[in-house]
């Protein structure tokens, strides 16, 4: 017996966030369970109507790409090995929600900040510029994303009424380099997506006419 497991390493899917400009990792967000499927959608960007003719095959850009998913937290598991996990027993699944939350807030800083700005008389405060999110699902797929809707559905409490099961909805809208420029991080990435995208369509294998019942086109 040598121990070894045949059994492929499973991996996971999850967000990552990142410096926008300098691409250093700052946290990165493991979805516990992959969930069963994943919704997708993509929106053609052709040129609109006018009646102009020449126009009618020609793409303004990437599709606009929306992906859904719905995903499980559950702190069942480590609640049978309390001693090793102190904070699921203390704080059940606050803090994986506050990982995932916080993503949507500005910071408590820069809002501390932005008020004492305004206070002073500050014309002008710009918003705050938060980490470039990427949505990861396997190494064909790193993806820069907005998250555009967080639904969150807490199914069980222990007795102090911390979460300890969870579903989660994420709506993510891709950003593309139409939203984020060739020369960012975040526009590279999307790039590289794509490119990726197209060497993929390069292995599909091809049909024939024939199987459509076609000897060529008319």
């Amino acid at each position: 017996m040598t121990g070894l497991s045949r059994s492929p390493r499973l991996i996971k899917g999850g967000l990552v966030l990142v410096d926008p400009i300098s691409g250093a990792v700052q946290r990165v967000i493991t979805l516990q369970y992959n969930p069963d499927s994943l919704s997708r959608t993509l929106q053609l960007q052709s040129v609109a109507g006018g009646g102009d003719r020449s126009e009618a095959l020609r793409l303004k850009g990437p599709p606009v790409e929306t992906i859904k998913l719905e995903a499980e937290i559950d702190a069942t598991d480590q609640l049978e090995f309390p001693d090793q996990n102190e904070d699921a027993v203390a704080l059940g699944l606050h803090p994986q929600l506050a990982a995932l939350e916080t993503i949507a807030y500005p910071t408590s800083t820069t809002l501390t900040l932005n008020a004492i700005l305004a206070a002073v008389g500050t014309i002008e405060i710009l918003p705050a510029e938060a980490p470039l999110t990427l949505f990861v699902w396997s190494a064909e797929r790193i993806l820069p994303v907005r998250i555009t809707e967080l639904g969150i559905v807490e199914e069980a409490f222990d007795p102090a009424l911390n979460p300890i099961r969870v579903k989660v909805t994420l709506g993510l809208r891709v950003l593309s380099i139409d939203d984020l420029g060739f020369s960012s991080k975040g526009g590279s990435l999307y790039m590289i997506y794509q490119q990726n995208k197209e060497r993929l369509a390069q292995r599909a294998n091809g049909g024939s006419l024939s199987s459509l019942g076609l000897t060529g086109i008319p």
